[in-house]
């Protein structure tokens, strides 16, 4: 375990008791006389299940942009370029559209929708296609499915319908369940897995396709496995949060000054830093004197985009 783990990971094991104790109910540990009379189902149904599924959202995207920098070899690569959650996000879509929303239903059709993304990605750039065809096709997809999305949203059959989609859309962790978090955490687990199995050849590749080939990487099953990995990270995150951005472009930037540099030193402590990094803006929302709470999509893409711009003016005085 390298340096930047422990960092993130001892902030995450002080952040997240704090994080069941924070909300529109604050409940104080140290006054239990003061503290409201259902504060332990609060803190059992309600704030533990959420943050635990922070951490599990915000690991799995976290790792994901760090293996998609690692494998595009770019610091501006985001999970949301394979298409994927934009699919997870049109699967969603049409479980609204089809009113078909409740138990795993919703969560099914997200994960059919990142499903058929790994697929089409597979297809277009699977065996023979290099990075920047894989890129392109992922481009393509995204592009495509948010065109189809637009459709549904315009298409719907009510204003309730419609006013459901584009707020689910926007991602949150509000209201979320042990149900949630029982479909999340095994589609991430093995997600993160097999993204481990990946680590080595993207170290590999960070010398270039060829002298990767030379050293024996199977470029084809890495692509396999990136599709995967990204694919239930990503797939299942949006399943029980809706879209949720940036975070696989703002996490690896701050794991990356702590470690070597090499992908396989970042995909571990990008796990951990994700999960930090949603807890605590979904800590956030919870206390903000609005009247009603905050998206969390929202609240990190406030803080995403502003981020994007500052490693473009890096990248153009050449310091990325």
């Amino acid at each position: 375990m390298n340096r930047a783990a422990l960092v993130f990971g001892a902030l995450l094991l002080v952040v997240f008791p704090l994080s069941l104790l924070a909300g529109r109910v604050w409940i104080d540990p140290f006054d239990p006389i003061d503290a409201p009379p259902n504060a332990a189902l609060i803190l059992m149904e309600l704030r533990l299940p959420r943050s635990l599924l922070a951490v599990i959202v915000g690991a799995g995207l976290g790792t994901a942009g760090a293996a998609m920098q690692g494998y595009l070899r770019n610091p501006l690569a985001d999970p949301g370029l394979f298409g994927i959650a934009p699919m997870a996000a049109l699967g969603a879509v049409a479980s609204f559209t089809f009113g078909l929303t409740g138990g795993w239903q919703l969560p099914a059709f997200a994960l059919a929708g990142a499903g058929a993304g790994m697929a089409l990605l597979a297809i277009i750039a699977g065996r023979s296609g290099g990075i920047a065809l894989f890129t392109l096709a992922g481009l393509m997809i995204a592009s495509l499915a948010g065109a189809l999305t637009a459709l549904a949203i315009t298409l719907a059959s009510s204003a309730f319908a419609m006013s459901e989609i584009v707020m689910w859309l926007n991602g949150a962790l509000t209201d979320r369940s042990w149900g949630d978090v029982q479909i999340a955490a095994p589609l991430v687990l093995v997600g993160l897995v097999v993204l481990g199995f990946a680590a080595k050849s993207l170290d590999a590749l960070t010398l270039g396709e060829g002298a990767a080939r030379s050293m024996g990487v199977d470029t084809t099953r890495l692509l396999w496995l990136l599709v995967l990995g990204v694919g239930l990270t990503v797939g299942a995150g949006v399943a029980v949060a809706g879209i949720i951005g940036f975070v696989g472009l703002i996490v690896p930037h701050l794991v990356r000054p702590l470690t070597d540099r090499l992908p396989s030193n970042l995909l571990l402590p990008s796990a951990l830093a994700g999960g930090l990094l949603v807890l605590v803006a979904d800590s956030v929302v919870r206390i903000l004197p609005l009247v009603t709470e905050l998206r969390l999509g929202i609240a990190l893409s406030l803080i995403g985009a502003p981020f994007f711009l500052w490693l473009l003016l890096r990248m153009r005085r050449g310091q990325v």
